[in-house]
């Protein structure tokens, strides 16, 4: 499976890979919207999910972050390059976006992810559910052990942050946070 998703992305221009990213952020929010309907009493109940506490957000959302931050920068470090090499997708998704994109785009994404993961999925079945699919999504990375641990271990402590604090806002903050950093250095090295 590895090998098909592989050559079928390398058959991809970078722009339609950049509207696969879009198109599956899309299907991802439609998705938390069916399931919202089935699950929950009505379609906006994520509203009540999200809480401005500032604190929080700054304190736990951006402290969670940067800590994954710093612990992926010393794996990137320590570790060989080719143990994280994700085939190059992150590198053709990001380096050739302004900030002002990368910005909007990791927004996006982390809105989706967290609506869908921690505020249907976990909300409704719990925290070991939604953080195991939220690995199994990133399947480029399941046949590199690095990666996918280090996305199970993220999606733990972001549901672990969600179970804490019941708030969407402050686990989006946290995985937008996280993505938008890794995103802008991957731009910054793709310069070099």
């Amino acid at each position: 499976m590895r090998n098909r998703q592989a050559e079928a992305v390398k058959q991809l221009t970078d722009r339609e890979l950049l509207l696969n990213v879009y198109l599956t952020q899309i299907i991802l929010v439609l998705l938390a919207s069916i399931m919202s309907l089935f699950l929950f009493q009505d379609l906006w109940f994520f509203a009540d999910l999200i809480h401005f506490t500032w604190t929080e957000i700054i304190v736990l959302g951006g402290g969670t972050a940067f800590l994954v931050i710093g612990i992926d920068l010393i794996l990137m470090k320590t570790l060989p390059e080719e143990v994280l090499d994700d085939g190059g997708i992150n590198e053709r998704i990001f380096s050739r976006l302004s900030i002002s994109h990368i910005f909007f785009l990791c927004a996006i994404i982390s809105f989706s992810e967290e609506l869908l993961f921690r505020g249907v999925i976990q909300t409704s079945f719990g925290l070991v559910l939604s953080s195991l699919l939220f690995a199994i999504i990133h399947v480029r990375y399941l046949s590199k052990p690095v990666l996918f641990s280090s996305v199970v271990v993220i999606s733990f402590l972001i549901g672990v942050l969600y179970e804490v604090t019941d708030n969407l806002m402050t686990t989006i903050t946290a995985h937008f946070l996280i993505d938008f950093v890794m995103a802008c250095l991957i731009k910054q090295k793709a310069r070099m």
